[in-house]
């Protein structure tokens, strides 16, 4: 079956089977997050993104075609994102990379902090992080193209179908969307596919001619 990006709760992993590589997504805990998990099919290594909720699940999880994850990746400090993640680090052993602003607010130390353009390796893979500063100080996206050229996005909550992520005060708001603005729609093109923290994936092609709708309506 192909992959479509559409989990629930309760529901099994969609898996997604690139070149070199397997991207699958798992819906955990009451706020409906979405955990991924990004593996290198020639090493067999592989990184979590959001160990969000449910840490069973996601210990399990992440032994999906292979071994468990060595690394986990929060994209940023919301308590939503990271409630499975002291329990799946004990249970792992794996590392533990965010965002530098972000870090401090993680209730588990960080082994790795992110900034701007640095790159992270899984097997032989590489993703590039990207910092989106708005809906957290530290909100870290990762970009991975895999062989075919195709894109793949992380944004965690600062960018969803249909807009931004929330934001608390105006500035935010302008600051999260120019980033998204700068630092994704004006770097990577239409085809590439994103994965959000909430809810069903999405294309950039699909939400650049709302750009200018969600800067009138500040949200």
């Amino acid at each position: 079956m192909s992959y479509t990006g559409r989990v629930k709760v309760g529901g099994p992993a969609d898996v997604r089977e690139l070149p070199g590589a397997v991207i699958a997504k798992l819906a955990v805990g009451t706020m409906n997050n979405n955990a991924y998990l990004v593996r290198c099919t020639a090493t067999g290594e592989a990184l979590l993104i959001d160990a969000a909720a449910e840490p069973d699940r996601l210990t399990e999880f992440v032994r999906l075609g292979g071994e468990t994850a060595a690394a986990v990746l929060t994209t940023h400090r919301h308590q939503d994102h990271w409630q499975g993640l002291a329990a799946l680090v004990a249970q792992t052993g794996a590392r533990t990379l965010a965002g530098f602003d972000d870090a401090s607010g993680i209730p588990v130390p960080t082994d790795r902090r992110l900034r701007h353009g640095d790159t992270v390796h899984v097997g032989n893979l590489e993703l590039r992080a990207i910092h989106l500063r708005g809906h957290t100080p530290g909100s870290i996206a990762l970009y991975y193209q895999d062989a075919t050229g195709q894109g793949h996005l992380f944004t965690g909550d600062s960018l969803f179908p249909g807009g931004v992520g929330k934001t608390l005060k105006p500035a935010d708001f302008q600051s999260l969307l120019s980033d998204v603005e700068e630092r994704i729609f004006g770097v990577y093109d239409d085809a590439t596919w994103f994965y959000p923290g909430h809810g069903d994936d999405s294309t950039l092609g699909a939400e650049r001619p709302h750009l200018d709708e969600w800067r009138e309506r500040g949200w």
